[in-house]
């Protein structure tokens, strides 16, 4: 990283930085790793004794699991930069997508535990390779160790934003320990109706959940600003994964996102889906996404006048 962005992280710093220096992030680590006693950290609420060895949905007990970390150049353009976005992998994850383009971290269980200390170095290398965030992939089963982990590494000099990168299934009391201390929400909203929620990932409140979840997450950081560099710094992405079939759900929740959030949201609606995990036991998603598919997602976020497209 050169002298110019060290000097950009000093003059720009994260929210977490106040919110270690006058003792906050103390508590909400705390509090948030008390939730582990009786889990409810995400929609759920498995009620699983995390803190004595127990595991509910996420199969995650005390320690988070990683299953690998490095900065990332796929990512959307302000994530990436020239140093790339550095992504944490976490393995497991509260939502269990049965057609999942990771299905060997999500499901199978590809990595390993690692303690707070580890994950605070792992912030701290990522931020030492010159990446331009750290970017938590399927956070919301680790939000405790994520907070203790920060607590950690705050003092040995992180300094860039932190990236929320969920699958959108997140409860509002975890999302209210977050306030100050993640700097770019990117959810995910993949399904409007509750019956594709239900089949597909065993949660037929999915789109209730969703909703609630992304005004909490706009409400507490509003939408994307870059710096100088087009580097994003602070705001909210909203990603949308474009399904076989799904059109009439792509407008509905692009309609959501124009009407409820803000028509400046920067939304990615991302074309590849493919057949993954366990997709062949559905027919309607055992097929790639079509062009004419993609291009009628993006005419209907053209229409609700959504201005900041991918």
């Amino acid at each position: 990283m050169g002298k110019s962005d060290r000097s950009n992280l000093a003059a720009d710093s994260p929210a977490y930085i106040r919110l270690h220096e006058n003792g906050t992030l103390k508590v909400r680590a705390a509090a948030a790793l008390e939730k582990m006693a009786a889990c409810h950290l995400c929609p759920r609420g498995c009620g699983a004794n995390r803190l004595s060895g127990e595991t509910g949905f996420c199969r995650t007990a005390e320690d988070a699991w990683v299953a690998s970390y490095a900065p990332h150049f796929g990512e959307e353009a302000p994530l990436v930069g020239r140093y790339g976005s550095g992504t944490i992998f976490f393995t497991h994850c509260n939502l269990g997508c049965r057609f999942c383009q990771n299905f060997d971290i999500s499901h199978e269980g590809a990595g390993r535990p690692v303690s707070h200390v580890q994950l605070a170095d792992m912030m701290l290398q990522l931020q030492e390779m010159g990446c331009h965030n750290v970017n938590l992939v399927s956070p919301s089963h680790v939000v405790p160790q994520v907070i203790a982990a920060l607590e950690i590494a705050v003092p040995k000099g992180l300094r860039v934003p932190l990236v929320y990168n969920s699958g959108g299934y997140d409860a509002l009391e975890t999302l209210a320990l977050l306030d100050g201390v993640i700097d770019i929400y990117m959810p995910d909203f993949k399904f409007w109706d509750p019956a594709s929620g239900k089949s597909y990932c065993g949660v037929a409140d999915y789109p209730a959940i969703a909703q609630q979840a992304l005004l909490a997450m706009h409400g507490q950081v509003g939408d994307l600003v870059l710096d100088v560099r087009g580097i994003a710094r602070r705001g909210m992405i909203v990603r949308h994964l474009v399904m076989p079939g799904g059109i009439g759900e792509t407008r509905e929740i692009l309609t959501f996102i124009a009407d409820r959030l803000s028509r400046d949201t920067y939304v990615n609606l991302m074309p590849q889906y493919r057949p993954c995990g366990r997709a062949n036991e559905f027919p309607e998603l055992s097929r790639r996404l079509s062009s004419q598919e993609f291009e009628a997602a993006v005419v209907a976020a053209l229409e609700v006048d959504l201005r900041r497209l991918d």
